[in-house]
């Protein structure tokens, strides 16, 4: 399935289905949290959370694809990222778009 964050496909006209999402919620753990501490006294980019958030963006993509699937859709565009902290240890990251349906 095709995934663009761009509004048009070039040589593509499609009906417009709906918005999709998917969501995922990572918590850190105990050793990530750990060298995050390290890392904020001595500076440097924190791997564990990277990795973690990767992750967390690749699951979300996945969900939201599932979700256009079920609709029927050849493709999403103005597909987009947002995340959030809950509490102090865990991190939210929601993929979404607009699910379409090629015409042509």
């Amino acid at each position: 399935m095709l995934i663009t964050t761009t509004e048009r496909i070039p040589g593509h006209e499609y009906e417009v289905l709906g918005e999709v999402f998917g969501v995922t919620t990572q918590s850190r753990n105990v050793v990530s949290d750990i060298g995050a501490g390290l890392k904020n006294i001595v500076g440097g980019e924190v791997r564990g959370y990277t990795k973690m958030l990767q992750a967390s963006r690749e699951k979300a993509i996945e969900r939201m694809q599932a979700e256009a699937k079920a609709k029927g859709a050849d493709a999403v565009v103005m597909m987009r990222f947002d995340s959030g902290s809950i509490a102090s240890d865990m991190q939210s990251v929601v993929a979404y778009g607009t699910a379409v349906k090629f015409t042509n």
